[in-house]
């Protein structure tokens, strides 16, 4: 058998798979704002893409019942969640199908690899699958599983592609190459395609073309074809892939045996619910009106498609995130990346910075919750945000995804309190916080330290901001500025003006 590499990156998955960081994210964020190139590939990106989802958005008078209705059924899915994963698994073997269930990575992985080798090598005496984009797959590693025994995976979605030829890691959910520029492409198809025209240019259309060719001998001459999943319907036991290039209906029809790797999290109730989500993803994720290629198969069909079909539902943490009452909603998630598009963080920082398949504001929730926060490997992920909000404003199955960053942030404090040889006594942040809760619980206390504070000096202050804090307030203004407060505090301008009250107030004009 002849093994062919395709450069995946030499740290194995570890525990749950690739949802681990490999070093604290403000370590590696600092050193990703160096790159100063991949961080004008991002803001080129983000832009276009979220400038085309506002537009598509405004379209739909009914957009914010639509994310209701959607938040509403993901809810319904979730307090079902055993009930509908037995009900999907009886109609998807009633239909001919067989259904396989993994705990973790490792066990998905080795049923994954026992599917391939049951289905047998392809005309040219080789074991190798063609792999429609999946997050689940990504998620457990199992390119890298695959490869290490012998077994080439090879992507067919164009930036996955592109990715893998590179040697790299995705640092987009749905853009996974969005930190590459096209010249950047071309130099790696010309390094790395086997037979690609050594004239080729950095033109979108003939990188397309030397990608198409490629990729059409594989899907030609594979047995066996691994894919996602982006939704299965509990009524009917059906699988459905959402994409826009074609390459996953090239795969789930063309090869003989067809392997399915679904997270227990996408399971829906009944088929009507994709009237919800095919509204909802194609214009939260590409800025699309409809998603151009929807594939959905019920087990195997006599004479049409893959005659052996399988599904792994896979646990991973899951169910751990769905007992968290105040995280499980992270498990709504359905992968359009909208919030990746609007995060500040995320745009200057990269994807690779969070170490996860889940990169962005979903990835400093999801990859903790799945894990976690008791771990050490993501236990700095709910901290990769400045908590502005954009991230809930924009999803569109409307996870709070702030209130569990907080929520994921205290639950870390405590974690690390609760740990044997902990330190005892109280923080500076700790002190802090009790004397405001005891002054801002009293307003006669309230108004006491006011008085106190040398609001004029500090107002009268360079350019009129704060540019230095002590103590703890250091690490806030080492990287940003705090305004000046006014030289007078609300209850100190209201007490002036309650004794005179027809005296002029600058801010407001003539008092009337």
């Amino acid at each position: 058998m002849t093994t062919v590499s395709l450069g995946m990156p030499a740290v194995p998955p570890r525990g749950f798979g690739n949802i681990s960081e490999l070093e604290p994210f403000p370590k590696y964020a600092e050193r990703e704002l160096g790159n100063a190139q991949q961080r004008r590939n991002l803001t080129h990106a983000t832009h276009t893409i979220r400038d085309k989802r506002l537009k598509v958005v405004s379209e739909l008078p009914d957009w914010e019942d639509l994310r209701d209705a959607g938040s509403a059924i993901k809810s319904e899915a979730m307090d079902r969640l055993p009930k509908l994963l037995a009900q999907f698994e009886e109609q998807f073997t009633a239909r001919g199908g067989t259904v396989h269930w993994a705990r973790d990575a490792a066990e998905a992985n080795r049923i994954v690899e026992e599917l391939i080798r049951a289905a047998g090598p392809n005309k040219d005496g080789e074991l190798d699958v063609v792999k429609v984009k999946s997050m689940a797959t990504q998620e457990i590693g199992l390119n890298e599983y695959l490869e290490e025994r012998g077994i080439p995976a090879y992507e067919t979605d164009l930036a996955e592609l592109i990715v893998q030829l590179g040697h790299d890691k995705p640092s987009h959910i749905l853009v996974p190459a969005i930190h590459k520029n096209r010249t950047e492409i071309r130099d790696i198809f010309l390094r790395e395609m086997p037979d690609v025209d050594p004239d080729l240019t950095d033109d979108p259309r003939r990188l397309a073309m030397a990608a198409r060719a490629h990729l059409r001998r594989k899907f030609l001459s594979a047995r066996v074809a691994i894919s996602g999943a982006n939704f299965g319907i509990a009524e009917t036991g059906t699988l459905g892939v959402v994409e826009s290039e074609g390459n996953g209906r090239m795969c789930v029809t063309l090869p003989e045996t067809l392997i399915t790797v679904m997270g227990i999290e996408k399971v829906l109730p009944r088929g009507e619910d994709l009237g919800v989500f095919m509204q909802l993803l194609p214009r939260s994720s590409t800025g699309e009106r409809m998603n151009p290629y929807t594939s959905l198969w019920t087990g195997a069909t006599p004479g049409d498609g893959p005659q052996d079909v399988h599904v792994v539902l896979l646990d991973n943490g899951r169910t751990r995130a769905l007992a968290d009452r105040h995280g499980r909603s992270a498990l709504h998630c359905i992968r359009c990346s909208a919030c990746m598009n609007v995060c500040p963080v995320y745009e200057r920082a990269g994807g690779h910075a969070y170490g996860s398949t889940y990169p962005g504001p979903i990835g400093a929730i999801l990859s903790p919750l799945l894990t976690g926060i008791e771990a050490e490997e993501n236990k700095s992920l709910p901290y990769a945000s400045s908590l502005c909000g954009a991230c809930f404003d924009a999803c569109p199955v409307k996870i709070n995804i702030p209130e569990i960053l907080v929520h994921l942030r205290g639950e870390d404090v405590e974690a690390r309190r609760s740990r044997p040889g902990a330190r005892r006594l109280p923080s500076q942040f700790d002190l802090a916080m009790t004397g405001a809760s005891w002054a801002m619980a009293d307003g006669a206390r309230m108004g006491l330290l006011e008085r106190g504070l040398p609001l004029g000096k500090i107002a009268a202050g360079r350019d009129g901001v704060i540019s230095k804090l002590p103590g703890i307030g250091a690490g806030w203004t080492q990287s940003r500025d705090i305004p000046a407060p006014p030289a007078e505090s609300f209850r100190q301008q209201w007490a002036k003006r309650e004794k005179n009250p027809n005296k002029k107030n600058p801010a407001e004009g003539e008092a009337k």
